[in-house]
């Protein structure tokens, strides 16, 4: 039985020019895209004079430019249809060479199946056949299926270095009119070199990622970084346009289950493999990846049944209103807004799920990559109302819910230090932010971002600290007014009504030598609430800082204060500090106690309903209420 299969097969296997001979003037072709691309028929295909050849259509989902040459468009003896504006295509689709097709790639494969997209040849890689007369599709599906049904010729290429993958990738041999043998070796893409300003970007977008989240990733030297800094998560899902070398890292290390997924439970699922030939020896054969058509892989609504998805989008600029700018031109072969979109949308239509944009503050050529406006841009996204995160090296911006102003506000927070004070003056003068708005340029350099914690308190409730920004300052003012008169005249002493903008700026604004502030963070659906903030104020006679509290009252009693009490004594000894002092009303038995709890030996002068507390780093390390030294004046 397996001879006859094998003779059967063999029979159908031609040499290149006999495939040409078949085709005729006018007629589409479609070629496998990507690490797909049937690259001996290509070659054969840009080479040949035959005159039949003549005022032909490629069409290719991606172009990646490797054989499909320029110089023959622009000989117009073909002409190159695609959907995908970067790569190759880039520069001819400017200059009128090359026709894009503007679509969401999940309805790509509808075009091609309603006739409006016509196809009369299919020419694709596949695997050698195995024992029951079968042929894998190999490192990409995308419309593979949809152009062999409508073609009324079917060429596949054999190739035997490419990787036999699971999912919709099977095909019976005799589905295939010719086969032709590859001369020409698979197309490998190199990984990208480690880069110092990415890992800080993946680092910051690696703490926003929860486990059991499912993860779209795409090529670039982001993505290189982020699967190191992921291999500590747990439960991890895939649903992603491109497996890579970098993904198949993540997945390698334990960090990937699929457990959790909606679609294509315990599987990581993709359309296409990008990578070096180590990813085609994981892939083959490899059950745990399964490669599904676009029309799948791309649909939104099958991206949002997902929980927890999270995309996260290389973008090239930001404005201060949330514009983005995506890559374009010929370095860009993944990024374009059909694939975008459609991950974009799913993002958001999954519970839990968020859109998350990564950059660095500036480019290679050193320029700002947060701008005052991106608008005129290329390849611009202006879903602005749609946006969660920006992300840089310095930090992260939360934009959902957020006015324009307080985006401006965080935006600036992530630009690049020397930029923050030109971008704080253009949004003043186009009125963006308050003409009274404070800015402390030293700060910009000084902001502590290795004061980053998470701890699960009382009640399993899990809290995330950092030091205070600037564009804290709303959620500071809501968490005054959440207070109770009571708590309101513990922190300040005084009854306090209000907490106007100008004097809310003037708390969130600190240089962090002489003040140093930690607030405590519930995150919601992506989002941030601050529940608690302290804070330490250095004397300027000597060594010492008065320190405060302000605890939302909602969480008190679950340790919170306990927590932030130790991170102010650590930081405070970090920077060389040799004590606290604080005042604290003798009718606030709370905060006394947490002091107590504290570790550190302490004298407490009570003096007219106000304990002035002493509290030196020099001293023993005590067991918790021990060598505390009260005393009273009348």
């Amino acid at each position: 039985m397996e001879k006859k299969t094998t003779a059967a097969w063999q029979k159908k296997v031609v040499l290149p020019e006999e495939v040409l001979k078949r085709i005729e003037p006018g007629m589409s072709i479609f070629l496998g895209t990507g690490l797909a691309e049937p690259r001996t028929l290509a070659k054969y295909l840009m080479a040949t004079d035959a005159t039949n050849l003549q005022d032909l259509e490629l069409i290719q989902v991606v172009s990646l430019g490797d054989l499909i040459s320029i110089k023959e468009i622009q000989a117009h003896k073909y002409r190159l249809k695609t959907f995908f504006s970067g790569g190759l295509a880039s520069k001819a689709i400017t200059a009128g060479r090359v026709d894009l097709i503007p679509s969401m790639f999940f309805r790509i494969p509808r075009l091609i199946e309603s006739g409006q997209i016509s196809i009369d040849v299919a020419f694709v890689q596949i695997t050698p056949p195995n024992e029951a007369g079968y042929t894998s599709l190999g490192v990409a599906v995308d419309l593979a299926r949809q152009a062999m049904d409508q073609a009324s010729l079917v060429v596949g290429e054999i190739n035997p270095h490419i990787p036999r993958t699971f999912g919709d990738t099977f095909v019976p041999i005799d589905d295939f009119d010719f086969l032709v043998s590859a001369a020409e070796p698979p197309l490998y893409i190199n990984r990208w070199p480690r880069d110092k300003i990415f890992d800080q970007v993946a680092e910051n977008i690696a703490s926003v990622i929860d486990d059991a989240s499912t993860l779209a990733f795409s090529l670039g030297p982001l993505y290189e970084a982020l699967s190191r800094k992921l291999t500590g998560k747990r439960h991890l899902g895939i649903h992603s346009p491109f497996i890579t070398d970098a993904l198949m890292d993540l997945i390698k290390s334990g960090a990937v289950s699929n457990r959790y997924k909606e679609t294509f439970r315990g599987h990581s699922v993709t359309s296409y493999a990008i990578g070096t030939s180590e990813l085609f020896a994981w892939l083959d054969e490899n059950p745990l990846v399964e490669f599904q058509g676009i029309d799948k892989v791309f649909d939104p609504l099958r991206i949002g049944q997902n929980p927890g998805f999270v995309t996260v989008i290389p973008a090239r600029k930001v404005d201060l209103t949330g514009i983005v700018a995506l890559h374009s031109g010929e370095g860009n072969v993944a990024v374009g807004r059909g694939e975008v979109s459609a991950f974009f949308l799913g993002a958001k239509i999954s519970d839990g799920g968020r859109v998350v944009f990564a950059l660095p503050s500036r480019n290679r050529q050193g320029e700002p990559n947060i701008i005052m406006s991106a608008e005129t841009d290329p390849n611009v996204m202006s879903m602005r109302e749609s946006l969660d995160m920006i992300i840089t090296e310095y930090g992260i911006a939360n934009l959902s819910g957020r006015s324009v102003r307080e985006r401006a506000q965080a935006l600036i927070e992530v630009a690049h230090p020397d930029d923050r004070t030109q971008l704080i003056e253009a949004a003043k003068a186009q009125k963006i932010l308050y003409p009274d708005q404070i800015f402390i340029a030293e700060s910009a350099y000084l902001y502590p971002s290795e004061i980053s914690a998470k701890e699960t308190l009382t009640g399993g409730i899990t809290v995330y600290f950092r030091a205070i920004k600037p564009s804290d300052e709303e959620a500071m003012r809501r968490l005054f007014y959440r207070f109770s008169d009571e708590a309101v005249y513990y922190r300040y002493f005084t009854a306090v009504k209000t907490m106007p903008h100008a004097k809310m700026q003037e708390y969130v604004n600190i240089d962090y030598c002489r003040t140093m502030s930690v607030v405590g963070i519930l995150r919601e659906a992506g989002q941030e609430r601050i529940i608690a903030e302290a804070r330490y104020v250095k004397h300027s006679q000597n060594s010492y800082a008065d320190i405060a509290f302000v605890i939302d009252e909602d969480y008190q009693g679950v340790g919170l204060a306990s927590c932030l009490y130790k991170m102010l004594i650590r930081l405070a000894r970090e920077r060389g500090l040799q004590g606290f002092t604080a005042d604290i009303l003798a009718t606030n038995k709370g905060m006394m106690k947490v002091l107590e709890k504290g570790g550190l030996p302490m004298r407490a002068i009570l003096d007219s309903g106000v304990y002035h507390v002493t509290i030196p780093f020099n001293g023993p390390t005590v067991s918790a209420g021990a060598k505390i030294q009260y005393e009273y004046r009348r």
